[in-house]
């Protein structure tokens, strides 16, 4: 009986606490988002903003700032996410869903720059927002549209007590159909936006690499991905921070979805994963090229076949010398002469591919050196130097081919391998100096090789490096 009084007592304790409780403490709390009044008069285009950027800088200023009293919005899409890490205290916003949009405007987006980490609670990818311009700075980060705080001089980060009022959400969360495009397709006005490709694979020089946990990735891992349809490549950009960072990137070939970027240094394009579920390289099959594997020569041959310093070659004009091809497989422009004094001289008189303001969507320019036949000598190496001025992912590749039969006509049919072990200048080497290829040992192989120095660019501003090359040279031990 006394157990029951005690039961009897605490069950009237209970009631007593639960009628001084209001039902709305119970309640499940209100999490949905009110769709925000935006007047749509007052919505202006990405285009606009960055017109305005634009107008700025060709005013001598380096950034653009709206007025304060502006009623003016932008609406758009978020494609980061920081979720996993890789992206940090930025929202990255385009202007439209997919391709199939009637806006004919090219796509476009923009960072906004947030002193805020886990954006992705309040934002996610996917969802509409509308961004109050009143007040914000347009500027330029790592290549990129940056909006922000800020004044005259730079952007700065909205600030964690102020982004849920400037950065509004909608109610609205789309399903983001990303860019599917080629590397070559993508310009400047691509940047910060989403962008797919396809066929592309891990450049085969770091298979068995991580995201980002190398010995060399101090901040961010950089790895090569390769379209196996062009051959160009583009960089992969991951954060150290990221919690995928020490995953092994798959070794297939397949798709991979990003945003389009920048890097840090603003000295090449960028694909940036939101997840390494954005990489689905499911495809066992690899599509290297033929290798030659002949390696370095210890010794260096006394003999030589032919040199060639271009100096008889006039400026500007394409190179034209008996016995050597050169042809233009897209576009409008050849390897040309060219001699310079500046900074990034020439050696004397070297031979050049520049696709910059050629207005071409494509540029694909080859060198081909006079036949060697290898059964004639021993110990053939080949010798060259190369330099560069900002390749903007324009490259240049060594390649051979043994059964090319001379003609133009044959040359895009024929079986070209790389000499992948000739050093040619890279777009993390200063644009200054030349640099050695090193002697590449030739002489493993047998009959008639001819060698290709092969540039792929276009006139678009993220693909129209430019390339020297001099002092070629092919030798043979006497």
């Amino acid at each position: 009986m006394k157990n029951f009084k005690i039961l009897i007592v605490i069950f009237l304790m209970q009631t007593l606490i639960i009628s001084c409780v209001k039902d709305d403490d119970y309640s499940v709390p209100d999490i949905s988002i009110i769709e925000p009044d935006i007047p749509q008069d007052k919505i202006t285009t990405f285009k606009t903003i960055r017109s305005l950027y634009d107008q700025a800088i060709n005013s001598g200023n380096s950034t653009a700032r709206i007025d304060e009293d502006s009623e003016l919005y932008i609406e758009g899409y978020v494609v980061s996410s920081d979720k996993s890490g890789n992206f940090f205290e930025e929202l990255i916003i385009q202007n439209k869903i997919d391709d199939s949009s009637p806006d004919n405007d090219p796509r476009m987006g923009f960072q906004v720059a947030i002193n805020v980490s886990s954006l992705s609670d309040t934002y996610q990818f996917g969802q509409k927002v509308y961004l109050k311009m009143a007040g914000l700075t347009i500027g330029e980060s790592s290549g990129g549209i940056s909006i922000g705080k800020g004044d005259g001089a730079r952007v700065e980060q909205i600030q964690p007590s102020e982004y849920k009022n400037i950065i509004i959400r909608s109610n609205e969360v789309v399903d983001i159909q990303p860019k599917v495009a080629h590397i070559t397709d993508l310009t400047s006005w691509d940047h910060n936006t989403l962008v797919q490709l396809e066929n592309m694979q891990l450049n085969r020089f770091e298979l068995g690499a991580t995201f980002a946990s190398e010995s060399i990735d101090e901040y961010d891992g950089i790895r090569t991905l390769v379209s196996c349809e062009t051959g160009v490549s583009i960089r992969m950009q991951t954060s150290t921070f990221s919690d995928f960072k020490s995953l092994l990137i798959p070794q297939g070939q397949g798709s991979v979805t990003g945003v389009f970027a920048r890097d840090f240094g603003d000295d090449f394009n960028v694909l940036v994963l939101n997840s390494s579920a954005d990489m689905s390289f499911t495809s066992e099959t690899r599509c290297d090229p033929i290798e030659l594997g002949c390696g370095i020569a210890e010794t260096l041959g006394t003999g030589n076949l032919f040199y060639e310093d271009f100096e008889p070659q006039r400026n500007n004009r394409p190179i034209e010398i008996e016995g050597w091809t050169n042809y233009i497989e897209a576009g409008t422009e050849a390897w040309e002469g060219y001699s310079s004094t500046s900074s990034n001289a020439s050696l004397g008189r070297s031979a050049r591919f520049q696709c910059s303001s050629s207005g071409d969507d494509s540029n694909i320019g080859w060198l081909i050196t006079p036949a060697i036949n290898l059964d004639v000598q021993d110990g053939e190496t080949l010798r060259f130097k190369t330099s560069n001025s900002l390749a903007n992912s324009s490259f240049l590749e060594i390649l051979y081919s043994l059964d090319w039969d001379g003609d133009e006509a044959n040359i895009t049919t024929a079986t070209w391998g790389t000499i992948s072990d000739a050093y040619v200048v890279k777009d993390t080497d200063s644009f200054v100096p030349w640099f050695n290829s090193g002697a590449v040992d030739l002489s493993c192989e047998s009959g008639t090789m001819y060698i290709a120095f092969k540039f792929t660019g276009s006139g678009q501003d993220t693909f129209d490096g430019i390339y020297e090359l001099d002092e070629i040279s092919v030798d043979f031990v006497e």
